[in-house]
C-alpha cells in the first residue's frame, strides 16, 4: 500500500454532501490515513432522528436545533485539539441546505426558520471555521438511494428519491456559498462511480485530499 503524504500544518477539514454520498466513509479514511482526530456526524445517538423521519412536519425544527448544538460542541472541541481534525458533515449544511429546504417543503414555518437562524447566529459567534471542505457530488439519486439502503439505517428505510433530488439542488450551489459567504476553500469531487474504500479509488482519493490540504 502506497504511503500518503501527511500535511505538515495543523488542518481542520470537513466533509459535505447529500445523504448517502459517502462522507462517513471518507472521514474515517482521512482519519486513519493521515492521523486526524475524527468527529463523526451525531446521528447514531440522535434522540430525535427516528421521530423526524416518521413526521418531518412535527420534528424538523427540533432536529435542526439538536444538530446545531452538537456541531457547535464539535467546533469547540476541535479548537482545543492540537492535532489535525476531520469532521463528518459541516456546520453550514444545516442553515444553508437543510433548514431552507425543510422550510420550502412546509416542514418549518416562517417563524421557526427565523428563530433557527437567530440561534445559529448567536451560537456560532467566534467559532473556528474549517480550513478546507471536501464536497462530495453524486448527481444520480439512484446511487445515493442504493448506498443508503446498503448501510441499512432503520430510520432511513423510507427515504424517497424526490427528497434526495431536492437536496441535490441545494448542494449544487453549496461550494460557492462556502467560498463566497464563509470564505472556506472547497474541493468538489464527483464520487458517483468511485469506490474510495480500497484499491485505486482509495489511492486516487487520498492523493487528491493530500494535495488539497498541503
Amino acid at each position: 500500500m502506497r504511503r500518503v503524504r501527511v500535511p505538515r500544518a495543523r488542518r481542520f477539514v470537513a466533509l459535505a454532501g447529500n445523504i448517502g454520498a459517502g462522507k462517513t466513509t471518507a472521514a474515517k479514511l482521512i482519519s486513519q490515513s493521515f492521523g486526524f482526530e475524527l468527529f463523526d456526524e451525531p446521528v447514531i445517538d440522535n434522540r430525535f432522528l427516528k421521530d423526524y423521519y416518521a413526521n418531518m412536519g412535527r420534528w424538523s425544527f427540533t432536529l435542526q436545533l439538536e444538530f446545531l448544538i452538537r456541531r457547535v460542541e464539535h467546533h469547540e472541541l476541535i479548537h482545543s485539539v492540537k492535532k489535525s481534525c476531520v469532521q463528518d458533515r459541516t456546520l453550514y449544511e444545516d442553515p444553508e441546505i437543510f433548514a431552507k429546504y425543510l422550510h420550502g417543503l412546509g416542514h418549518l414555518t416562517n417563524a421557526e426558520l427565523d428563530l433557527y437562524f437567530e440561534y445559529f447566529q448567536r451560537l456560532t459567534r467566534g467559532i473556528v471555521q474549517p480550513d478546507r471542505v471536501i464536497c462530495f457530488d453524486v448527481p444520480q439519486v439512484d446511487v445515493l438511494l442504493g448506498r443508503i439502503l446498503e448501510r441499512g439505517r432503520e430510520e432511513e428505510k423510507g427515504m424517497q428519491k424526490g427528497f434526495l433530488r431536492g437536496l441535490n439542488g441545494y448542494y449544487a450551489g453549496f461550494p460557492l456559498v462556502l467560498q463566497n459567504k464563509y470564505g472556506v476553500d472547497c474541493l468538489v469531487l464527483d464520487v458517483s462511480t468511485q469506490d474510495i474504500r480500497s484499491g485505486r479509488g482509495r489511492e486516487e482519493f487520498l492523493d487528491r485530499v493530500s494535495s488539497f490540504l498541503a
